[in-house]
């Protein structure tokens, strides 16, 4: 029996104190990136493409057009952002573009996020924005950086088991024949990345770009994972997330779409609202 009151499960509803609460963190935000340099989009709740974004589609909560062609509820802003400004705004030069809006998964997940994208940007960029944003909403987090590009050498030239890397399951991995890939495990601060020399130089190489990039961050807390491996297809090199605990507050990146390079982020509004209430 489903009472009156009651909303689906995972689903999101503000009121009161909460919904005063969304509205100004959005404004703070809002005000900063605009600040920042970046113009607001918003972008359809439907989308002929989201199914590019995982290896799993099964997340995506799929309807039809009036012509029966697939769509699904945006699962992901991302992909549909770069999109639309490189193919509808040509004629404009503007590479800075952010976004407050939900997302959607299957069943009935429901995710309220401010984003950020930066067409031809660089991972600094947006990892200096993401932290100008959670310093002023006053989120204490550890800072994790990663390479997606360390992964999946592991998986396409070093044959390690993709399952294996995405779940770090540390005996399998562990158990290979490189005399290097136990220091590469216990890598996890930016002092741990002194001695590249004792790594393949393909590793070696992306690794550097961490220690490059965790020299420019000023963040108290930050924690280099080499094995990390990010949820969206998309990422093709530096990423970062914004955690405490298990409640994970941004996550951005690097990455490729249909041959556009760029980089962007997303804060996770409803942790950031229920850290704050």
């Amino acid at each position: 029996m489903i009472f009156e009151h009651e909303i689906p499960s995972n689903s999101r509803l503000y009121f009161s104190k909460s919904a005063k609460l969304k509205r100004e963190i959005e404004n703070i935000c809002a005000n900063k990136l605009i600040e920042l340099g970046f113009n607001e989009i918003v972008t359809p709740y439907f989308s002929y493409h989201q199914q590019e974004i995982f290896n799993d589609s099964r997340s995506l909560i799929r309807l039809n057009d009036s012509d029966n062609s697939e769509v699904s509820l945006r699962a992901d802003s991302t992909v549909d952002v770069v999109r639309i400004v490189t193919k509808r705004l040509k004629s404009q030069d503007i590479k800075k573009w952010f976004y407050i809006q939900p997302v959607f998964y299957y069943p009935t997940i429901e995710q309220y996020q401010v984003g950020a994208e930066i067409i031809d940007g660089s991972f600094l960029d947006v990892a200096k924005s993401a932290i100008e944003l959670l310093n002023i909403l006053k989120i204490d987090s550890i800072f994790q950086l990663a390479n997606i590009a360390i992964a999946n050498l592991l998986i396409n030239k070093y044959n390690f088991n993709i399952e294996d890397i995405k779940t770090i399951n540390l005996q399998k991995i562990l158990s290979s024949n490189y005399n290097w890939i136990e220091s590469l495990v216990k890598i996890n601060r930016v002092e741990d990345l002194q001695d590249l020399s004792i790594y393949p130089d393909d590793i070696a190489a992306e690794l550097l770009k961490l220690t490059d990039v965790a020299k420019e961050l000023d963040y108290k807390n930050i924690l280099i994972s080499p094995l990390y491996y990010a949820p969206f297809k998309y990422y093709d090199s530096l990423v970062f997330k914004s955690f405490s605990k298990n409640s994970i507050f941004a996550i951005g990146g690097t990455y490729n779409i249909k041959g556009v390079k760029g980089a962007g982020f997303a804060l996770y509004l409803d942790t950031i609202i229920a850290k704050k209430m």
